[in-house]
């Protein structure tokens, strides 16, 4: 009798445990899955919300990818194939634009410190006459940044110079270096600091030529928005956490490291790129935010000079909608 009470209570206890483990499991839920590309390659901030388990804190599972170039980007999302884009804003309202597919840009990140990079031989942007440029795509982003830049120096696209398409910014400065008749391109950090680095000569700044410029931001469908807005909610709150760390000054010496890993480069590049980049004025946005002025920027710039619009330029508001920046930020605890 004493031995079948042993077993009865030995039963029980194991039962008890069994229920507690199984209750642990269905409160907490796998995390949501994500698919993410980005363009030219990961946002630093998604690089350390990844390693810092920031995503799977806020139960977000990101499955990034890189895109060889804008087209591959906006084809993946408008055909739902990935649920979020991260590359210049330029590409969310092309697609709402020329494709007419109906997405929003739902949080910033990084401004623009693009540079126009030449061939060694060219010393001014008149040099490049009768020249073939290179891009990414001929009629969003950076090639729009080429464009105007080329205009205020007189040169017209077709007329006075080419442009060729072919793909994304590593791709370009690999493409300069194997053909010199590609005489210049816009090239973002780190891989202009690596041009510059390799004797290709700096034309300026888009700072210089064309003022603040809204450049890689993250943009989703609109729909896919509204069905998903606890998931898009969350990882915009990791993606802030992230951006504050990079930002942070007390982290640099980590950032450097980061920065050499994640792009090989040198020391003294990563820490040029940190100066240049991280924390310059125009690189990365504090909070991952939107520059409005920026994007106003990037509007005017389309209508200018791929006249896109018959009527009046529309302001962000018609392609950024702040309410799921917001509910993300209203998460977290204020910046220091």
């Amino acid at each position: 009798m004493k031995r079948l009470f042993v077993l009865i209570f030995f039963c029980c206890i194991t039962s008890l445990f069994l229920l507690q483990v199984s209750r642990a499991h269905i409160s907490a839920p796998a995390a949501s899955v994500l698919r993410v590309m980005c363009l030219p390659t990961r946002p630093l901030a998604l690089t350390v919300a990844l390693e810092q388990g920031l995503f799977a804190k806020h139960g977000v599972d990101v499955q990034a990818q890189i895109a060889a170039n804008s087209e591959e980007l906006r084809s993946a999302l408008a055909g739902g194939t990935i649920d979020l884009a991260h590359a210049a804003v330029d590409n969310a309202v092309a697609l709402a634009e020329k494709a007419h597919v109906d997405v929003v840009v739902v949080m910033g990140g990084e401004g623009s410190t693009n540079e126009l990079i030449a061939q060694p031989l060219i010393h001014s942007v008149p040099d490049l006459r009768g020249r073939t440029m290179i891009v990414d795509a001929p009629t969003t982003a950076y090639a729009i940044q080429l464009k105007k830049i080329l205009l205020l120096n007189g040169l017209q696209a077709s007329r006075d110079y080419q442009i060729k398409a072919v793909g994304s910014t590593p791709l370009r400065l690999s493409s300069m270096r194997e053909n010199k008749e590609y005489a210049a391109s816009i090239l973002g950090p780190p891989t202009s600091l690596i041009a510059k680095h390799e004797g290709f000569v700096s034309l300026g700044t888009t700072q210089q030529f064309l003022g603040p410029y809204q450049g890689i931001g993250a943009f989703v469908r609109r729909a896919w928005a509204k069905e998903n807005r606890n998931l898009l909610t969350s990882y915009i709150a990791a993606s802030i956490e992230a951006q504050r760390w990079i930002m942070d000054p007390a982290h640099k010496e980590r950032v450097t490291a980061l920065l050499e890993k994640e792009f090989h480069l040198s020391s003294d590049l990563a820490r040029e790129a940190y100066d240049s980049w991280i924390v310059a004025p125009g690189g990365l946005e504090a909070d991952s935010r939107i520059n409005l002025e920026g994007f106003r920027n990037v509007l005017r710039l389309r209508a200018e000079i791929e006249h896109t619009w018959s009527e009046e330029t529309p302001g962000p508001e018609k392609y950024y909608d702040p309410s799921y920046y917001d509910a993300a930020l209203s998460t977290l605890s204020p910046a220091k």
